[in-house]
């Protein structure tokens, strides 16, 4: 392989693991994390060296970036990207004062079942390629709209195809998103299929690419006990555990995240002090290597709390307690949340800046969230950073300094895009 030199860097945000003290629980960036004048190599996908342009060493190729800005490309770690059909009407209806429900999520099921998979195939590459564009490079998406033994089945094979592709990074299980339709009046006869024959079916056809189940913990969805009973379906099934909780109301998602041990529990609109500090309570839980090159165990570790400003914003909630989750040691994560009906974007650049703007974060600790905490929630060491080793995952603004991203919100600013090595976009 070529090894390839990257110049003319303005502002290099390694945010290198190896800069800091893990006891010391960082929010934003340390000394030497951020580098002026900077350049950077490349070879075999990974980063080979950081540092002073004034030190680089020589490469076969070199690209000179003109006084840009350089950030590890952005960790999406929750997305909802298996569906088809349009809730525009719904977002209208919305934003003329109707209240949120979540039973919206039925449209997009009516939809997505009745698409092929050649269709599903398109606009999941369509939506890839739309989050790339925007400076993302790791993405996490769910199964959720089939909500049948044989449509989550279909989510999961079609998702580990562009896994195997490497196409997208990591696959949840998310069956428990609503009770359909079909099943209203026997909720618990529904929990006892996700939990069973659905599980199964989606693990045979997702096979080892699938590392993660998910519930919609919630007044009207699932409740506590019915959400521990697929959480624990999916610890015996060896699965890592994410909670959509706390979103609609304090409903039990965060503390059961907690008790259990998920890597992420995402919304968080409506927490008190006592469930701030249950995430704060794990933020050290030390981390251990997992089965592959990159990932860790998904059995251990903090519970990241997963914010989700561009949700929060199109569904008119209170935005989530960032500020304050930080502020009592917990372990941040921003994320897209990009679905058909509360969520309609990829942006990652948005989300920053609406951290940064709204929810009072600075500018460094929404960076981190939106690539270390990313990578954290995901338990993942290889990308959300340019350290050393890390996966070659750069996202190159149309600016010279960073701080861009909230001093010119809305600007398209990302200048080019390389991931694993490869210039994409």
């Amino acid at each position: 392989m070529t090894t390839t030199l990257l110049t003319g860097i303005s502002e290099l945000w390694t945010l290198d693991p190896a800069l800091e003290d893990p006891q010391a629980l960082p929010a934003g960036a340390t000394e030497g994390q951020v580098i002026a004048d900077a350049a950077l190599v490349i070879d075999s996908g990974r980063i080979a060296w950081t540092g002073p342009a004034t030190e680089a060493p020589a490469a076969d190729d070199q690209v000179d970036l003109g006084g840009r800005a350089v950030l590890p490309g952005w960790v999406d770690s929750h997305t909802h990207l298996v569906f088809a059909g349009d809730r525009s009407g719904e977002f209208e209806a919305r934003m003329a004062g109707e209240s949120y429900a979540a039973g919206g999520i039925a449209v997009t099921t009516d939809a997505t079942r009745a698409a092929s998979d050649e269709e599903l195939l398109a606009l999941l590459r369509r939506r890839i390629a739309e989050a790339a564009r925007g400076g993302t490079t790791c993405l996490e998406t769910k199964t959720g709209y089939g909500l049948t033994v044989d449509e989550e089945a279909r989510a999961a094979r079609l998702l580990a195809q562009l896994h195997a592709a490497g196409e997208i990074d990591e696959i949840t299980y998310l069956g428990a998103h609503l009770v359909p339709a079909e099943y209203q009046g026997r909720a618990q006869e529904y929990v006892d299929l996700v939990a069973g024959p659905m599980l199964e079916a989606v693990r045979d056809a997702a096979g080892p690419a699938l590392r993660w189940i998910d519930v919609f913990c919630e007044d009207g969805v699932f409740d506590p006990e019915q959400s521990a009973r697929v959480l624990h379906a999916g610890i015996e099934a060896g699965l890592g555990l994410r909670v959509h909780g706390n979103q609609l109301g304090r409903t039990g998602g965060a503390q059961l995240a907690c008790e259990l041990g998920a890597a992420s529990v995402d919304h968080l609109n409506h927490l008190d002090p006592s469930d701030i500090d249950a995430l704060a309570g794990t933020a050290s839980l030390p981390v251990a290597p997992g089965a592959a090159p990159g990932q860790l165990s998904v059995q251990q570790g903090p519970t990241v709390a997963t914010v989700l400003p561009a949700c929060d914003l199109s569904t008119r909630a209170p935005l989530a307690p960032a500020r304050s989750l930080l502020d009592a040691g917990a372990q941040l994560a921003i994320a897209s949340n990009c679905n058909p009906g509360t969520s309609y974007t990829s942006s990652m650049a948005f989300c920053v800046a609406t951290a940064v703007l709204q929810m009072r974060l600075t500018l460094a600790e929404a960076v981190r969230a939106a690539t270390r905490g990313g990578a954290l929630a995901l338990r993942r060491d290889d990308v959300g950073h340019l350290g050393v080793g890390a996966r070659a995952d750069l996202h190159v603004l149309d600016a010279p300094a960073a701080i861009h991203l909230a001093y010119r919100p809305g600007m398209p600013l990302t200048h080019a895009v390389w991931r694993r090595g490869v210039r994409v976009c």
